[in-house]
């Protein structure tokens, strides 16, 4: 994949692989407080999330705040399809292979009756969409066990090996495999006649139209892959907690959070997206968590005092952090060049 080479020549590139990787080995010489390696699975799996919402926002131009559907719908199809419950029990690839044709048929059917829709209009859609699927979810309870959710799940298998969750490290390097090839396929797609399409889309429909495209087809295939990646983030998250969660897990505030780690980042890059991944995820999962370990251990809150717990004020951190974005910095903190013309155009000369 020469395309998804070009991602580790870039200086970022390397220091992120180089940083993953050597990451547990420096655990082994940290105190136990220090200790962040089995905090990163989470910001892998949103980093795969924020990448297929970045396919329909950041390439195509679509506002999708339905991104928490299509995580659901990945993490329910994947339990129902491992679960010893139901008939199927699928291993953990042909489960994750089918959740994501799963998913990608599902944001075709969304796609066809919407795809004409822009901006606000298409955002009330897909945040009606979502709303649906968590009802759904609940009030299905034949199939999804209701508010209970799917579990246990069956920890996957890798050539043999059996994963447990006494040992984080196969989990780590397993979701980290994962995400390389996600980028490598965004790559690959950024960099192809369709991603080029996308872009113009984007930029410009009616000129896009003239030039031969058929916005109608791109854009089905843009809700197809973005849907496709939040379900494969969906199916990752499922067999991380050993079960499907219960539906309102799957709320308005996950696909705030992605939108937030792909405005953050930086829309159309995605060196941006894992970098707001990181930050967002990162700074909910590891410095709130143990901000609030340390203070809690030192006895300065206590568990029943919610105003002075740090975690309790993420939301509104993570709503202050957009207000300055938005204010400071509109195209994120590493936009693509194409998205970053079009906020900050070039001054022209004065008349």
């Amino acid at each position: 994949m020469a395309s998804g080479a070009n991602f580790l020549r870039g200086k970022a590139g390397w220091i992120l692989l180089a940083v993953a990787l050597v990451l547990p080995v420096s655990d082994l010489f940290l105190p136990l407080e220090w200790k962040v390696g089995d905090l990163m699975r989470p910001i892998f799996i949103f980093a795969i999330l924020g990448l297929g919402l970045n396919i329909v926002t950041g390439y195509t131009g679509l506002l999708n705040l339905g991104v928490a559907a299509f995580m659901a719908i990945g993490a329910y199809s994947y339990a129902i399809l491992t679960c010893d419950i139901y008939p199927f029990q699928f291993g953990f690839w042909p489960a994750v292979g089918l959740t994501v044709a799963v998913g990608a048929l599902v944001g075709i059917l969304l796609g066809l009756p919407t795809i004409n829709l822009r901006g606000d209009y298409l955002a009330v859609v897909t945040l009606g969409f979502g709303e649906i699927i968590q009802d759904s979810l609940k009030n299905l309870e034949a199939i999804t066990k209701g508010t209970q959710g799917i579990n246990p799940l069956p920890y996957p298998n890798f050539f043999g090996y059996q994963f447990n969750t006494s040992h984080y490290l196969p989990w780590y390097y397993l979701f980290l495999g994962i995400l390389a090839l996600v980028v490598a396929l965004n790559y690959n797609l950024k960099q192809s006649r369709l991603g080029r399409s996308w872009v113009a889309i984007r930029e410009d429909e009616l000129a896009s139209t003239c030039m031969g495209i058929n916005p109608i087809r791109t854009k089905l295939k843009a809700f197809a892959a973005g849907a496709a990646f939040c379900s494969l983030a969906g199916a990752l998250w499922a067999s991380y907690l050993g079960s499907s969660g219960e539906p309102s897990n799957y709320d308005f505030q996950i696909s705030i959070i992605a939108l937030c780690i792909v405005i953050v980042g930086g829309m159309g890059n995605i060196t941006g997206v894992l970098f707001g991944a990181l930050i967002m995820i990162g700074f909910n999962s590891i410095i709130l968590a143990k901000l609030t370990n340390f203070l809690t251990h030192e006895g300065f809150v206590s568990g029943t005092n919610i105003v002075l717990i740090p975690n309790n004020w993420k939301f509104l951190l993570f709503g202050l952090a957009l207000v300055l974005m938005m204010r400071f910095k509109p195209e994120g903190l590493f936009p693509s060049r194409q998205f970053k013309a079009e906020v900050r155009p070039a001054a022209g000369p004065e008349s």
